[in-house]
C-alpha cells in the first residue's frame, strides 16, 4: 500500500534535491498530485494478479487460444521510469477457459508494480499455469523503456522483446510459429 505522506515527503526532498523552489506556485501541490499519481500505478504491488483468473467456463475443445495487443504501462525498478508496450497471451485449454477481460486485468495487476520485463513475462505465464492449467502458455511482451529513449543510448523506437513458454509449446515449433505469425 502506498503512503501518501512519505511519497509527498520524498517529492519535496526529490524538486529540493534537483534545485527547484517548492514553495513555487506551480509546484506547491506536485507533491500531492504524484501521491495520487503513486496509489494509482503502483496499485498491483498488493494484487493477487492472477486472482482475476478465478472466474473459469467450461469448454470441451477451444483450441488455440490468443490475445494480443494488451496495452500496458509499467515503471522499471531499475530506473523508476516507464516501460510501456504490449501482450500476447496464448495458452491452449484442458477443458476451461476465461473471459478475455481477466488475461488484460491479469496484466494490468502485474504491471501495476515496479517490475521488470523478464519478470513480467514469466508472472503472466506462472499465473496462467497456476489457476488455468493449460495444456500449455506462450507469452511475448514488447516495450519500449524509456531509460532507453530518453536518458543513456538515447534510442527511440527500440524494443524489448520477451518470450516465457510452458507445456506443450515448449517443444512444439510449429505451435510457437503459429503464435508468432499471429502476433505480428
Amino acid at each position: 500500500m502506498v503512503n501518501k505522506e512519505k511519497v509527498m515527503a520524498a517529492v519535496r526532498l526529490f524538486l529540493e534535491g534537483i534545485g527547484e523552489n517548492i514553495e513555487r506556485e506551480d509546484l506547491r501541490e506536485t507533491p500531492e498530485r504524484v501521491a495520487r499519481m503513486c496509489e494509482e500505478i503502483y496499485s498491483g504491488m498488493d494484487e493477487d494478479a492472477g486472482s482475476h483468473l478465478a472466474k473459469q467456463f467450461l469448454t470441451p475443445d477451444s483450441g488455440l487460444i490468443i490475445e494480443k495487443d494488451i496495452t500496458f504501462y509499467s515503471v522499471c525498478e531499475h530506473h523508476l521510469m516507464p516501460f510501456y508496450g504490449k501482450a500476447h497471451i496464448a495458452y491452449i485449454s484442458d477443458g476451461r477457459i476465461v473471459g478475455l477481460s481477466k488475461l488484460a486485468r491479469m496484466v494490468d495487476g502485474f504491471a501495476r508494480r515496479l517490475q521488470i520485463q523478464e519478470r513480467m513475462t514469466a508472472q503472466i505465464a506462472d499465473a496462467m499455469e497456476l489457476h488455468l492449467s493449460p495444456k500449455g502458455v506462450m507469452v511475448m511482451l514488447e516495450a519500449e523503456h524509456t531509460c532507453m529513449t530518453m536518458r543513456g543510448v538515447k534510442k527511440p523506437g527500440s524494443k524489448a522483446i520477451t518470450t516465457a513458454i510452458r507445456g506443450e509449446f515448449r517443444d512444439d515449433y510449429e505451435k510457437q510459429k503459429i503464435f508468432l505469425e499471429m502476433v505480428k
